[in-house]
Protein backbone atom coordinates (compact mmCIF):
# COMPACT_ATOMS: atom_id res chain seq x y z
CA UNK A 1 0.00 0.00 0.00
CA UNK A 2 2.96 2.25 0.90
CA UNK A 3 4.62 1.55 -2.75
CA UNK A 4 1.04 1.92 -4.33
CA UNK A 5 0.68 5.24 -2.83
CA UNK A 6 4.19 6.55 -3.39
CA UNK A 7 3.54 5.87 -7.22
CA UNK A 8 0.77 7.06 -7.75
CA UNK A 9 2.18 10.72 -6.35
CA UNK A 10 5.14 10.58 -8.34
CA UNK A 11 2.68 9.97 -10.99
CA UNK A 12 0.66 12.92 -10.16
CA UNK A 13 4.05 15.11 -9.31
CA UNK A 14 5.57 14.23 -12.39
CA UNK A 15 2.80 14.29 -14.85
CA UNK A 16 1.09 16.96 -12.70
CA UNK A 17 3.74 19.15 -13.03
CA UNK A 18 4.54 18.74 -16.52
CA UNK A 19 0.85 19.26 -17.64
CA UNK A 20 0.85 23.15 -15.91
CA UNK A 21 4.30 23.85 -17.25
CA UNK A 22 3.10 23.25 -21.10
CA UNK A 23 -0.42 24.76 -20.23
CA UNK A 24 1.21 27.59 -18.85
CA UNK A 25 3.81 27.85 -21.62
CA UNK A 26 0.40 27.68 -24.50
CA UNK A 27 -1.15 30.76 -22.27
CA UNK A 28 2.15 32.76 -22.82
CA UNK A 29 2.61 31.78 -26.05
CA UNK A 30 -1.28 32.83 -27.13
CA UNK A 31 -0.83 35.78 -25.06
CA UNK A 32 1.90 37.09 -27.09
CA UNK A 33 0.12 36.51 -30.28
CA UNK A 34 -2.51 38.66 -29.01
CA UNK A 35 -0.49 41.14 -28.12
CA UNK A 36 0.97 40.93 -31.46
CA UNK A 37 -2.23 41.12 -33.01
CA UNK A 38 -3.55 43.68 -31.38
CA UNK A 39 -0.27 45.67 -32.16
CA UNK A 40 -0.80 44.83 -35.85
CA UNK A 41 -4.24 45.69 -35.48
CA UNK A 42 -3.51 49.42 -33.82
CA UNK A 43 -1.22 50.00 -36.83
CA UNK A 44 -3.47 49.44 -39.29
CA UNK A 45 -5.96 51.62 -37.82
CA UNK A 46 -3.60 54.66 -37.39
CA UNK A 47 -1.94 53.95 -40.53
CA UNK A 48 -5.79 54.42 -42.18
CA UNK A 49 -6.61 57.33 -40.40
CA UNK A 50 -3.63 59.02 -41.54
CA UNK A 51 -4.36 58.12 -45.11
CA UNK A 52 -7.79 59.12 -44.74
CA UNK A 53 -6.49 62.53 -43.58
CA UNK A 54 -6.86 65.01 -46.74
CA UNK A 55 -3.91 67.16 -47.83
CA UNK A 56 -4.17 70.80 -46.98
CA UNK A 57 -1.44 72.45 -48.66
CA UNK A 58 -0.27 75.15 -46.74
CA UNK A 59 -0.94 78.97 -46.96
CA UNK A 60 1.79 80.69 -49.36
CA UNK A 61 3.41 83.66 -47.45
CA UNK A 62 4.01 87.00 -49.50
CA UNK A 63 7.78 87.38 -49.92
CA UNK A 64 9.06 90.77 -47.87
CA UNK A 65 9.03 93.89 -49.52
CA UNK A 66 12.44 95.51 -49.96
CA UNK A 67 12.77 98.83 -48.03
CA UNK A 68 14.54 100.95 -49.50
CA UNK A 69 17.36 103.00 -47.26
CA UNK A 70 19.00 105.79 -48.11
CA UNK A 71 23.14 105.30 -48.61
CA UNK A 72 25.14 107.29 -46.11
CA UNK A 73 26.71 109.96 -47.88
CA UNK A 74 24.34 110.17 -51.04
CA UNK A 75 22.30 112.83 -52.29
CA UNK A 76 18.54 111.90 -52.85
CA UNK A 77 17.79 112.78 -56.52
CA UNK A 78 14.87 114.97 -56.46
CA UNK A 79 11.28 114.46 -58.21
CA UNK A 80 10.84 117.09 -61.22
CA UNK A 81 7.59 117.83 -61.14
CA UNK A 82 5.47 117.15 -65.06
CA UNK A 83 5.64 120.13 -67.36
CA UNK A 84 2.68 121.72 -67.76
CA UNK A 85 1.97 120.97 -71.45
CA UNK A 86 0.58 124.37 -72.98
CA UNK A 87 -1.53 124.63 -76.64
CA UNK A 88 0.94 125.33 -79.12
CA UNK A 89 0.35 129.05 -80.51
CA UNK A 90 -1.10 128.83 -83.84
CA UNK A 91 0.84 131.35 -86.26
CA UNK A 92 -1.57 132.82 -88.97
CA UNK A 93 -0.12 133.37 -91.96
CA UNK A 94 0.17 137.23 -92.88
CA UNK A 95 -1.47 139.16 -95.39
CA UNK A 96 -0.42 141.59 -98.15
CA UNK A 97 -2.19 144.66 -99.24
CA UNK A 98 -1.35 147.85 -100.72
CA UNK A 99 -3.19 151.06 -100.49
CA UNK A 100 -2.63 154.22 -102.96
CA UNK A 101 -2.86 157.45 -101.00
CA UNK A 102 -1.68 160.10 -103.91
CA UNK A 103 0.44 160.82 -106.40
CA UNK A 104 3.46 162.95 -105.30
CA UNK A 105 4.36 163.67 -109.27
CA UNK A 106 2.78 164.00 -112.73
CA UNK A 107 -1.04 164.13 -112.53
CA UNK A 108 -2.62 162.34 -114.38
CA UNK A 109 -3.15 164.43 -117.83
CA UNK A 110 0.13 166.10 -117.62
CA UNK A 111 1.60 167.81 -120.92
CA UNK A 112 5.15 165.94 -121.43
CA UNK A 113 7.48 166.19 -124.45
CA UNK A 114 8.22 163.80 -127.11
CA UNK A 115 11.22 161.45 -125.49
CA UNK A 116 11.53 163.68 -122.01
CA UNK A 117 12.27 161.72 -118.80
CA UNK A 118 9.06 161.48 -116.67
CA UNK A 119 9.68 160.46 -113.00
CA UNK A 120 6.59 158.96 -111.20
CA UNK A 121 6.30 158.68 -107.25
CA UNK A 122 3.15 157.29 -105.47
CA UNK A 123 2.74 157.59 -101.97
CA UNK A 124 1.74 154.33 -100.76
CA UNK A 125 1.16 152.23 -97.17
CA UNK A 126 1.39 148.94 -96.97
CA UNK A 127 -1.83 148.09 -95.32
CA UNK A 128 -1.15 144.69 -94.79
CA UNK A 129 0.07 142.66 -92.07
CA UNK A 130 3.08 141.46 -94.24
CA UNK A 131 6.77 143.14 -94.31
CA UNK A 132 7.91 143.98 -97.80
CA UNK A 133 11.44 143.10 -98.70
CA UNK A 134 13.53 143.02 -101.62
CA UNK A 135 11.73 139.96 -102.75
CA UNK A 136 8.43 142.15 -103.22
CA UNK A 137 8.13 142.97 -106.88
CA UNK A 138 6.11 146.03 -108.80
CA UNK A 139 5.52 144.53 -112.28
CA UNK A 140 3.48 146.22 -115.39
CA UNK A 141 -0.43 145.18 -116.02
CA UNK A 142 -1.01 147.04 -118.61
CA UNK A 143 -0.94 150.20 -120.67
CA UNK A 144 2.16 150.69 -122.36
CA UNK A 145 6.13 150.38 -120.37
CA UNK A 146 7.29 154.29 -121.67
CA UNK A 147 10.81 152.38 -121.95
CA UNK A 148 11.12 151.10 -118.17
CA UNK A 149 11.52 147.37 -117.07
CA UNK A 150 8.53 145.71 -116.94
CA UNK A 151 9.35 144.71 -113.56
CA UNK A 152 10.38 146.70 -110.69
CA UNK A 153 11.82 146.11 -106.98
CA UNK A 154 9.04 146.92 -104.66
CA UNK A 155 10.79 149.50 -102.05
CA UNK A 156 11.24 147.41 -98.39
CA UNK A 157 8.09 148.88 -96.36
CA UNK A 158 7.34 147.59 -92.70
CA UNK A 159 4.07 146.40 -92.23
CA UNK A 160 1.30 149.68 -91.28
CA UNK A 161 4.05 152.16 -92.55
CA UNK A 162 4.15 154.61 -95.72
CA UNK A 163 6.69 154.55 -98.60
CA UNK A 164 7.30 156.32 -101.82
CA UNK A 165 7.27 154.10 -104.96
CA UNK A 166 9.00 155.86 -108.32
CA UNK A 167 9.49 153.93 -111.40
CA UNK A 168 11.55 156.37 -114.05
CA UNK A 169 9.47 156.69 -117.51
CA UNK A 170 10.55 157.63 -120.99
CA UNK A 171 7.97 159.73 -122.96
CA UNK A 172 7.42 158.18 -126.68
CA UNK A 173 8.36 160.63 -129.34
CA UNK A 174 5.16 159.95 -131.19
CA UNK A 175 2.30 162.06 -129.79
CA UNK A 176 -0.68 161.12 -128.00
CA UNK A 177 -1.67 159.78 -124.64
CA UNK A 178 -0.18 157.34 -122.72
CA UNK A 179 -1.20 155.41 -119.99
CA UNK A 180 0.78 152.60 -117.89
CA UNK A 181 -0.73 150.41 -115.04
CA UNK A 182 1.44 148.25 -111.92
CA UNK A 183 0.58 146.25 -109.35
CA UNK A 184 2.26 144.64 -106.52
CA UNK A 185 3.50 141.25 -106.14
CA UNK A 186 4.23 138.96 -103.58
CA UNK A 187 7.49 136.36 -103.53
CA UNK A 188 5.31 133.53 -104.69
CA UNK A 189 3.49 135.89 -107.71
CA UNK A 190 0.36 136.41 -106.25
CA UNK A 191 -0.70 140.08 -107.37
CA UNK A 192 -2.33 142.46 -104.56
CA UNK A 193 -3.41 146.14 -103.37
CA UNK A 194 -4.49 149.00 -105.35
CA UNK A 195 -3.17 149.05 -108.97
CA UNK A 196 -1.49 152.32 -109.52
CA UNK A 197 -1.68 154.16 -112.69
CA UNK A 198 -0.01 156.79 -114.59
CA UNK A 199 -1.15 159.06 -117.63
CA UNK A 200 0.51 161.92 -119.67
CA UNK A 201 -0.08 163.88 -123.35
CA UNK A 202 2.87 163.87 -125.81
CA UNK A 203 3.12 166.73 -128.18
Amino acid sequence: MMLAGTQKKRKIDGHGNVSIFYMMKTRLYLNSKLILLSSIFFASACASQIASTPFIPPTQVAPPQPVLTRIAGTTPTPIQPTPTLEAPTLTLPCTNNLTWLQDLSVPDGSVVSPGSLIDKQWLVQNSGTCNWDATYRLKLVGGDTMNAAAEQALFPAKAGSQTTLRILFTAPFVGGTYQSFWQAFTPDGTSFGDPLFIEVIVQ
